[in-house]
């Protein structure tokens, strides 16, 4: 699978996802970097067909009106450490391939994956 990690979240999610066999890219590999706009950020989820991992809320919104980003997993755990949120995401990578081979959006919490159907 290919992912798309927002600039709110730790390049190093990017590494995890890699290091786990799929393609993993951070704003920070992009041009504009972490500049890049959330419209940049759209496009390129669609060309690339990248899930796009974020806790910005505008993605949701963008989703549900025009079907922007490709799909979609919005990470609300609130303030979490970079450690904890490495640790929640390692043994769910698996679980997360999956769920996007038949669903387009899905939520993280600190206790539960959801989908959004």
């Amino acid at each position: 699978m290919n992912f798309l990690i927002d600039a709110q979240l730790p390049r190093r999610l990017a590494r995890v996802l890699a290091a786990a066999g799929h393609d993993a890219i951070h704003t920070l590999d992009l041009p504009n970097a972490n500049r890049t706009t959330d419209a940049e950020i759209n496009s390129i989820s669609l060309q690339q067909k990248r899930i796009v991992i974020t806790k910005d809320a505008d993605f949701v919104d963008s989703f549900l009106l025009s079907n922007e980003p490709y799909k979609l997993l919005l990470v609300s755990t609130g303030n979490i450490s970079n450690n904890d949120l490495e640790t929640l995401v390692t043994p769910l990578i698996s679980m997360l391939a999956t769920t996007f081979q038949s669903h387009d959006y899905a939520e993280l919490t600190r206790t539960a994956l959801f989908v959004h159907v």
